[in-house]
């Protein structure tokens, strides 16, 4: 059995992170599995190296990745880093600020950061700008500060921020009621045949791929998502489409554009980092393979956020322009398009 025979206690500078309990029917499962059905956006790989320097333990013994885990057993990961929780840390990072009053702020986040602290990333995020912003921010029921909603750390674009109790109630009901608005701008593969139309699906975590999310048509697993998109420029072998969101769930827009046939341009986490659709010729493939280096993440902006102020009581809408990444690709791809004809 692969336990270390050790029943020591970690070393105080070790932090316990995650601690499970296999329940009653849990059928005997190696370990990282089992860790990787329970911890969000964790890797196999991350888990197996923190099971490679002793930091997995069960029912207070360290174990390798390839342990058994039974009904039963109590299941803990330590790290020398600190949880979640006191990593809130005030970090003096600038801040693209639209609008601010004394309820909330709306900000234009840049590709590459990620909103909040979690797996993997513990500094530098949305949360650690903000704390340094603004003192006492209310939490969420998640425990996060000020946070109403989220984009994914490779989306651009607006987010509204709560900065009183009040405000994170009411704002967070609008998000919950389907009553804000938010339109994306997105690049996707292809030639959309239609200029407009719904996508419904409901989506979950793909239970081959922890990582991905997925679309179960049938309504049977996960949660319900609707998306309405219209088509903005027809650009030969990609599109620029607009993403309206009557949901907003995990990945939403990546993963319903993937199930139409249409992943967003780079997304390499759903292929959409592989050449497509176009033609065999070499001059095609060197074109894509510069535009992956204009536009290093998925093609994705959320442009526009609409909601009503939980003071005033006025609506409230905001619009941003494309950042100059996504606007340099976008150019690319117009002249390619004109002189491919």
């Amino acid at each position: 059995m692969a336990v270390e025979n050790t029943t020591d206690l970690p070393e105080e500078e070790l932090f316990e992170h995650y601690n499970f309990i296999a329940s009653k029917g849990q059928e005997p499962l190696r370990v990282d599995k089992f860790l990787m059905n329970f911890i969000e956006n964790a890797t196999r790989n991350k888990i197996q190296l923190a099971a490679k320097e002793g930091h997995i333990w069960v029912n207070d013994n360290v174990v390798k990745q390839n342990y058994k885990v039974k009904a039963g057993d109590e299941v803990k990961v330590y790290f020398e880093h600190p949880p979640y929780e006191l990593l809130l840390t005030p970090e003096d990072i600038p801040l693209d600020i639209v609008y601010e009053d004394e309820s909330l702020l709306v900000v234009n986040k840049p590709a590459g950061m990620v909103v909040h602290p979690g797996h993997g990333n513990y500094s530098g995020t949305l949360i650690n700008a903000l704390l340094h912003h603004i003192k006492n921010l209310p939490v969420n029921s998640d425990e996060r500060p000020g946070l109403v909603h989220r984009i994914d750390k490779d989306t651009s674009g607006l987010l509204v921020i709560a900065k009183t109790d009040q405000a994170m109630t009411h704002l967070a009901k609008q998000f919950f009621d389907k009553t804000s608005e938010r339109e994306y701008v997105a690049m996707v593969w292809g030639n959309m045949k239609e200029d407009e139309g719904t996508i419904i699906g409901n989506i979950d975590r793909n239970p081959k791929n922890r990582l991905q999310m997925q679309v179960f048509p049938e309504g049977d697993k996960g949660k319900e998502a609707i998306t309405h998109y219209k088509v903005l420029e027809r650009l030969g072998y990609v599109t620029m489409v607009s993403c309206r969101l009557e949901t907003g769930r995990t990945h939403q827009i990546r993963v319903h554009m993937k199930y139409i046939g249409h992943t967003i341009f780079n997304d390499e986490r759903y292929g959409g980092d592989k050449i497509l659709k176009g033609t065999t010729f070499t001059k095609y493939k060197q074109f894509v393979e510069n535009a992956f280096k204009i536009l290093p993440r998925q093609a994705l902006h959320a442009k526009t956020l609409g909601f009503i102020h939980p003071v005033s009581g006025k609506m409230m809408r905001f619009d941003t322009e494309l950042p100059p990444d996504m606007l340099y690709c976008v150019e690319k791809w117009k002249n390619y398009s004109k002189h491919s004809q």
